[in-house]
């Protein structure tokens, strides 16, 4: 389903973008409950493997490196297999990605269960990374061509936003569940059954798959531009970063805090809490009927998280902590729907998929460093230090943003950036 806007007066008749009408976009539940299962065990894998390689090694430290390595090789290899979707098509990259990633999962499965050497898990935990089917970013792509220049482009973005969030508040809960009370490597199995159960029902739906973008004679173009050869990507890349460092440094700290006030138990509370901050944030953004132009709520919105999470460090009780944890998680959703928002404007459609996989990859990559560094900040320094992370992540993304703002803009009809990539002239999506 199309829509374009083309005077202020259409404008005003058109009705304001919502959920119902998303939803009733043409051919959408085909790639939207698959979708859904396939990106689902992608939220258990981090979680599985720290419970599984904690049991059989006794280490903390040993299972979160195993799982940075997870995190690190999927961030890293995560935009080539979008930029091979872009090229291939979506069902001939998810096939062989997701037999190879069960196999990888069920490979460190077996390794971890027999007592391997850490060396040996570090190996086995790169495929699997390696391998992670990006459904996410497959999807957004989809909603791209049904949704081309359509106003309900934003309300995409949140929906697809909400449904990660979603799966983030699910997935670690089952988890937990199946590996505590099943088998410690129940976690892991499931999420090598799931993925590949998901990913080839999502592979199935070849009617909404975009399409691959081919010469006159039929043949697939030989010259492909990269989407990360686009400023604007660029510059989101930094900002997503940011972002993921707010995930892993969240993680970490609010552990450790819990644990420091004898209430363990409240970690998974507080980090629902901040779930659903960023939850209902999404479902509002996605309602609302938007003037101001995305450039600029981008950059609003990253400096009210900026300033959210510099205060995280100062709570001193879990009702303070809560209340700070809510009112981050409420500011990371508007960044994130508008960033994704912004590709359609700043990429071609032949690219998209990889521009989404760029910035996945790079909330991953962010992540799996502010793991890294708020633990060595909790154990060196003071309880609640790791809490540091996401402060200094995102202010520094938000430096490189306001620096950076004039990239973000699309380029004007007839332009050709990025070495041949030509741009449609943006489209508002307010």
């Amino acid at each position: 389903m199309a829509s374009t806007v083309t005077t202020s007066k259409e404008s005003a008749a058109t009705p304001r973008p919502g959920y119902g009408r998303l939803l009733r976009t043409r051919g959408a539940w085909t790639f939207l409950l698959p979708g859904f299962a396939a990106r689902q065990p992608f939220a258990m894998l981090t979680l599985s493997i720290v419970l599984l390689v904690q049991h059989t090694t006794g280490s903390y430290g040993a299972a979160g490196a195993v799982a940075a390595v997870t995190g690190v090789s999927m961030a890293l290899f995560a935009p080539y297999t979008g930029r091979l979707a872009d090229r291939h098509g979506q069902r001939a990259v998810l096939v062989p990605g997701v037999l190879v990633h069960a196999a990888a999962g069920l490979g460190l499965t077996a390794l971890a269960l027999n007592g391997a050497p850490l060396w040996a898990l570090f190996a086995a935990a790169v495929p699997t990374g390696a391998s992670v089917p990006q459904v996410g970013p497959m999807v957004r792509a989809r909603w791209g061509v049904r949704l081309k220049g359509s106003p309900l482009m934003a309300t995409a973005a949140a929906f697809e936003s909400v449904t990660d969030e979603f799966t983030f508040v699910v997935g670690p809960l089952l988890a937990t569940a199946l590996c505590t009370t099943v088998d410690p490597s129940a976690g892991l199995v499931t999420e090598a059954a799931l993925t590949l159960v998901g990913g080839l029902l999502f592979a199935a739906q070849k009617g909404t798959q975009p399409p691959v973008a081919t010469s006159g004679d039929g043949h697939t173009r030989v010259r492909h531009a990269s989407a990360l050869r686009v400023p604007g990507v660029r510059v989101l890349i930094v900002t997503f970063l940011g972002i993921g460092s707010v995930f892993g440094g969240m993680q970490v700290s609010l552990a450790a805090f819990t644990e420091s006030i004898g209430e363990p138990g409240l970690n998974g509370v507080l980090y629902g809490v901040f779930a659903a901050g960023n939850m209902l944030a999404g479902l509002a953004c996605g309602a609302i009927a938007w003037k101001v132009a995305p450039q600029r709520r981008l950059i609003v919105a990253y400096a009210a998280l900026a300033l959210a999470a510099s205060a995280l460090w100062t709570a001193d009780s879990a009702l303070l902590l809560g209340a700070l944890g809510l009112l981050v998680g409420m500011c990371i959703a508007p960044a994130l729907i508008t960033g994704y928002t912004l590709v359609e404007s700043l990429v071609p459609a032949g690219a998209r998929t990889e521009a989404f996989t760029w910035l996945t990859g790079a909330v991953a990559l962010g992540q799996a460093a502010a793991v890294t560094v708020a633990g060595q900040f909790e154990d060196r320094l003071w309880d609640g230090a790791g809490f540091l992370v996401p402060m200094g992540g995102t202010l520094l993304a938000l430096a490189t943003l306001l620096a950076l703002r004039s990239r973000l803009a699309g380029a004007p009809r007839g332009r050709t950036v990025a070495r041949g990539m030509g741009h449609r002239e943006p489209v508002a999506v307010d």
